[in-house]
């Protein structure tokens, strides 16, 4: 009770009431951002990034989370200052200004309303691939029913499914790891642990890494929905920050260690199957039984854990959107039962339904991609400008590495993964960034009205 109290009274500084039930704690935030990163996330795009890698897949991950490890400094600073839900649109709103706030919120939308609608599409299609003759619509419409109600009855029937996935998706790592040492140990794939997947010399250069960042840095998106759980965490001014950047040093040694015992099963990454490479790594060591094992795991755990979560932020975001009145208000209703966000969760629900029948794979990787890295420049930025200019933190080297030094490489890193978009993306991408433009001046009136939680706050 006492720490419900003190966490109330750090949300009414900021404008608002606590209205949603704290029940997380830093393991449970851990376990979250574990799952919606996705554990077993490189089995889908083993194949690609092998290719694409030269063999070298772990290096590309070692790479990505370096360059994607500024981004996630930036969440930690603003989280220990600003622990409200509302993620890139709350921080970008008190680091910049309310608008661009909005504008912020608005971009990342992008990348959480799709987020969804784009893994339904993949579990459709395994489940498909697994059952042959199954309606591709009937995957989807199960998964949505579940996780919708499991958003809506709140975060401690979620943290209960995200446990129950976490030993699954462990255990099935573990299986694969196991018996992936033990092919290569008795003469199968290398032979022998080779370090080759690992570091190959001389194709180690500056467009490798380069390269390896645009590839990589998009396999972390996730740990930013973390954020969204601030109102619902016991302390989150120390857990959100602090959970952030455990749970990526923790996903990054997870992600390396399967990508690894896969290359070393099938040496020949210029062969490697582009869709279904993992998986052939898995049958490899372990037979057809295990092969279609590790494909059920990965649709329960991207069906299940990882879209459960995914919508689970979407509806924060929206609710914190909701509440300021940038968007309808009625996104910003909360269950008086289950203190939870429920009309958000309940119309993400419906859009998840929808929109995977309306839009193709390709296109929904599209807009989740630069939504995110948009929105993540002006997250850096934000730090940069409240920090170091505003609040004039630049007393100390540690001061200038953490609020100058860090954040601008941030956005360094993302606009050169921008480069790296087609054409389509920019278009869809521009069109959205246009739509909210209109959409933001509508609600402020010129952009002049600032919501109600930015007058007279006391911080």
């Amino acid at each position: 009770m006492k720490d419900q109290q003190q966490n109330a009274g750090n949300i009414e500084q900021f404008g608002y009431k606590q209205e949603l039930k704290r029940a997380l704690g830093l393991k449970d935030v851990i376990l979250y951002g574990v799952l919606f990163m996705v554990i077993i996330a490189p089995q889908s795009i083993f194949g690609e990034i092998q290719q694409a890698s030269g063999g070298m897949t772990p290096l590309v991950y070692i790479v990505g989370f370096v360059a994607i490890s500024f981004t996630a400094l930036s969440y930690l600073r603003m989280s220990n200052r600003f622990p409200i839900a509302g993620s890139v649109y709350a921080y970008v709103q008190r680091g910049i200004n309310p608008h661009v706030g909005f504008i912020g919120g608005w971009l990342i939308l992008l990348d959480y309303l799709f987020v969804p609608s784009l893994l339904y599409t993949m579990v459709a299609n395994w489940g498909v691939e697994l059952i042959p003759g199954t309606p591709w619509w009937l995957w989807i419409l199960v998964f949505v029913i579940f996780n919708t109600v499991v958003n809506v009855r709140g975060m401690e029937m979620t943290k209960g499914v995200d446990w129950v996935m976490f030993v699954i998706e462990i255990l099935a790592l573990i299986a694969f790891i196991y018996l992936g040492f033990k092919y290569v140990i008795g003469g199968g794939g290398y032979g022998y642990v080779a370090p080759d997947p690992i570091y190959q010399p001389g194709k180690v250069d500056a467009h490798f890494i380069a390269s390896a960042c645009s590839i990589a840095c998009l396999s972390f998106l996730g740990f930013d929905g973390m954020s969204t759980l601030a109102e619902e965490t016991v302390h989150p001014e120390k857990n959100i920050g602090k959970g952030i950047m455990i749970a990526l040093c923790a996903i990054v040694v997870v992600f390396v260690l399967q990508t690894y015992v896969a290359a070393l099963i099938l040496p020949d990454w210029q062969n490697t199957d582009l869709a279904t490479g993992f998986f052939d790594a898995a049958e490899a060591a372990g037979g057809e039984i295990f092969r279609k094992i590790l494909l059920v795991v990965n649709i329960i755990a991207i069906g299940v854990a990882n879209i459960m979560n995914a919508q689970t932020a979407t509806a924060r975001m929206l609710y914190g959107m909701g509440r300021d009145g940038v968007i309808p208000k009625i996104f910003g209703k909360v269950h008086p039962k289950y203190k939870t966000p429920y009309v958000a969760a309940l119309i993400v629900g419906g859009a998840s339904l929808f929109i995977p029948l309306i839009l193709s794979m390709s296109q929904l990787v599209r807009l989740v991609n630069f939504g995110a890295l948009a929105s993540f420049v002006l997250l850096n930025f934000a730090v940069f400008l409240f920090f170091f200019v505003r609040e004039k933190k630049r007393n100390t080297f540690g001061e200038y590495v953490k609020y100058l030094i860090c954040p601008w490489l941030g956005i360094l890193i993302l606009v050169y993964v921008f480069t790296g978009f087609d054409k389509m993306t920019y278009i869809v991408g521009i069109v959205w960034l246009i739509i909210g433009l209109i959409i933001g001046a509508i609600k402020s009136k010129g952009y002049k009205e600032v919501p109600e939680a930015f007058k007279n706050l006391e911080v």
